[in-house]
Parts: C-alpha cells; structure tokens; sequence
C-alpha cells in the first residue's frame, strides 16, 4: 500500500488521460460513474493473458488450460480478499451488477417469497434494483414498497421503521446513489432487516470502487458490483453470498460447467459458486478484474475515499458558485464523488454537448433512475463524478465550461 496519494502520480498509469479531444482539447473525464478508465496494469494483464495463456478453463489437462484455471480463480481470491469475504467460493462471477441483482431475484426470491410477501426497496434505486423486482411482484404478487428519499437527498430512516412492522422478506437497496452520490447508512438498514427477520441485499456497483466495503463486518447476505466501475473491463461483475443461502438456492443458467452429472432426463448441478457460472465465462475479464483489484489495494481504499471526499468537497464548493444552477443530493459529508444538476433553462444534454467540446466528459439524462427524477420533479440531470484520477484543476475546467453553457443560453 502506497504511504500517501499522489493524484498525478495515479494519473501517469492510465493512457487514455494524455488523449485530446481534439487538438489542443486535453481530455476531462469526469464520468467515471458510468464507467471508469483503466490503468495500465489492467490492460497489460489481459493482453498477457490473451498472448500467452489463452484456453478454457476447468475442463482442460493440458499447460494453457491449467495457466487459464489458476488464474481466474486467482482473480476470484483477490475480489473476495478484497470485499473480506470469508471464503472465495461465496463470491460468484456474473456479467455485471444487474446480472447479480437478477441471480438473486430469479433463484433465492422466486424459491423463498409467495404472494403478499412485502420486498422493501428505496426511492433511490438504479433501474437494476427496480425492475427485477417489478417483474417478480407481476408474476409471483409479491408487495413492493419504498423508502422515501428526502429534499436533502438522505433516506427517511423513520419511514424504514415503519415498514419493518410489516414483516418484510427481502430488503434491497443501493450503498451509493449514482444520481445523488448519497452513501447510505448500510450497516444500520442492514441491522435493523435482520432484526426483523428480512434478508438484506446491497447493491454496491457504487461504493465498492470507492470505499472500503467489508461484508463481514455490515453482516450483509448478498453484495452485488461490477468490474468496469473500479478500473477493471466490462463484462464481470460479482454477486457474494453468504454460503447457506448460495448452497440452497437453484441454478440461475443451464449449461456447461455448472453441472456435475448429466442424464437424459435429468441432472445434478455443480457445487456453489459454479453452479451459477454456466458456459464458458469471461476469463480475461476475470483476469483484469484481479489486477484492478491489486491496482487499488495498492492506492489503499481508505486514501482513494479521501481523495474523492476532498474532489467533491471542492467541487459542490465551486459549484455553488454558479448562477442558476440547482445541485441535487446531500452534503460533502454524506456523499460520494457524484455531483449531479440542473442549469436553469437549459437541459441537461445541451449542457453535455457544450462541455464536451471542451473535452469535459459528463453524463446527462435519467441515469437509470427514472422515479428518482419524477421524486424530485425533474426529467434528467447533468451528473459529474470523480475517481482516483481526478482532480481540482479539472473541477475548475467543469466550472469554467459551465460559464460558457452559461454565455451561450444566456
């Protein structure tokens, strides 16, 4: 682990950062919610892979194959390391954070809720935690309700009390918002689920890049996140579990690997985490996944949250600055590196195409949180968010670009 956080030093690691828009248009990526860049140990590690040790995994006997084996469940040690999972056979590889949300929906919620069964949500969620859940309440009657959000953007903890009277199954919810940034008191909602008998899912794709996050110690039952978010590729993402429900639930996907035995009318699965890995899985992914991990354990998470809490601290700071813009969520204090808004009388994606001709990347639009926007009375917003590399000459070019979507609206 490094002794201190050297942002520019960080930055010298990832490539695409030395790219101009256009000449003499450095780029401004300030949209590493949405996905995050990768640094250079990543991308070296999957061309290695690629180059040298390309093969199935499992199955094989033969060098390549065993190279390729070791490796991704290398890769799955260092991501259950790295959530303090007690065993990495509780973390399960998916395709991303919505492909994780969904194993739970149609195995452990589809095997354990009837019709009446209360799933309690937040008005936060991304549309991920939303619409499996829609689709489970339309075929099996299950009840959905929501944690209200306040004007502050925290959630109502007292109305979360409330709710847990009525005896509910399952309770669902984001750790970070990606509209609002707000980092929720998850071991708390967490406590009190269980106190109440429900089963806790926490849908991390936001904070496990940017936080420390130890299962053990929030004592959450499934943990859903994705690769591409925390400088790895796309295409993996993560479902931990804790092991009596894993081991009693039913396999999500059919085919190979996830078996153990094969008849013609019938068939025994695999044992937990392959039993929910069917087919040939994404093993150059896995393997950047691993070296993501390494890169930011490394950095240190406690330093990478220290670093974010200060970009957005400065940035709500600057941003308060600028006439007729409405900032949306809670404090500094209470948040992660999202700083999504609206300008008056502009909408959000003109603000984006003129930032972007300055190199300013951001994210304009509904953000996969549809309901979050009708809660506050809004059809979208411009959302800047920060990570590792960014920085507080790069908030002052969002701030100056800004001015001139300002000069050019009027």
């Amino acid at each position: 682990m490094i002794d201190r956080f050297d942002v520019q030093e960080v930055r010298r690691d990832f490539p695409v950062l030395d790219r101009e828009i256009r000449p003499g248009v450095p780029l401004v990526y300030l949209d590493s919610t949405a996905t995050s860049q990768k640094p250079q140990a990543v991308l070296a590690a999957m061309d290695a892979f690629y180059r040298e040790n390309n093969a199935n995994i499992h199955r094989g006997v033969h060098t390549l194959a065993e190279e390729a084996t070791a490796m991704y469940e290398s890769a799955r040690e260092k991501v259950a390391k790295f959530i303090n999972a007690p065993a990495a056979r509780q973390v399960v590889f998916t395709r991303n954070t919505s492909e994780a949300i969904n194993l739970v929906a149609y195995t452990w919620a589809r095997a354990n809720l009837k019709p009446g069964d209360l799933v309690i949500l937040t008005e936060m969620e991304h549309h991920s935690n939303l619409v499996p859940w829609h689709m489970l309440a339309a075929e099996r009657g299950v009840d959905l309700d929501f944690i209200p959000v306040t004007e502050d953007g925290l959630l109502d903890l007292d109305v979360y009390r409330q709710l847990l009277t009525r005896d509910p199954k399952l309770v669902s919810f984001t750790h970070m918002s990606n509209v609002l940034g707000t980092i929720t008191p998850a071991a708390e909602i967490i406590r009190l689920a269980h106190e109440a008998g429900a089963v806790t899912l926490l849908d991390g794709a936001q904070s496990v890049p940017h936080l420390p996050v130890d299962v053990q110690a929030l004592d959450v039952d499934f943990l859903a996140f994705s690769a591409h978010k925390m400088l790895g590729p796309t295409g993996i993402g993560v479902l931990y579990g804790k092991a009596a429900l894993l081991d009693a639930m039913p396999p999500f996907l059919g085919g190979g690997d996830m078996i153990k035995t094969v008849h013609l009318r019938s068939f025994l699965p695999n044992t937990v985490p392959h039993k929910f890995e069917a087919g040939t899985p994404a093993i150059a992914e896995a393997v950047g996944f691993g070296a993501a991990v390494d890169y930011l354990s490394s950095l240190g998470m406690d330093k990478v949250a220290a670093h974010e809490h200060e970009i957005i601290a400065y940035a709500l700071e600057r941003l308060e600055e600028v006439p007729g813009l409405q900032l949306f969520g809670p404090s500094a204090e209470h948040k992660g590196g999202v700083a999504s808004f609206v300008f008056d009388g502009v909408h959000p994606h003109d603000v984006a195409q003129i930032l972007d001709r300055d190199g300013i990347a951001v994210r304009a639009g509904h953000h996969c949180a549809q309901p979050l926007h009708e809660k506050f009375g809004i059809p979208a917003t411009t959302r800047a968010s920060f990570y590792v590399y960014s920085t507080k000459p790069e908030v002052d070019k969002l701030i100056e670009g800004l001015y001139e979507v300002k000069k050019i609206f009027g």
